[in-house]
């Protein structure tokens, strides 16, 4: 998968995720500052990475993210 394909695609499952718009994130969301989510989100953001593109980003790792283009990154390095 090539990044910009994974980039969208994280940021769909993020959007879901956050209740948010896919059209208002971008990799340099902020996870703390923009989406003020609760952890419980980031819990069915993991599972749903673990679903749909068959990576495991353990929770910790995933929660420290700051931004969505580090958790892509996180994703990335898994798929290779």
């Amino acid at each position: 998968m090539e990044r910009k394909e994974l980039e969208q695609k994280v940021i769909e499952m993020v959007a879901a995720a956050y209740g948010r718009s896919a059209d208002e994130l971008t990799t340099s969301t902020s996870f703390k500052t923009d989406l003020k989510g609760a952890s419980i989100q980031m819990v069915g953001l993991v599972s749903e990475l673990e679903n749909e593109l068959d990576v495991m980003v353990s929770l910790p790792i995933a929660s420290a993210c700051q931004t969505i283009g580090e958790l892509v990154d996180k994703v990335e390095e898994e798929l290779a």
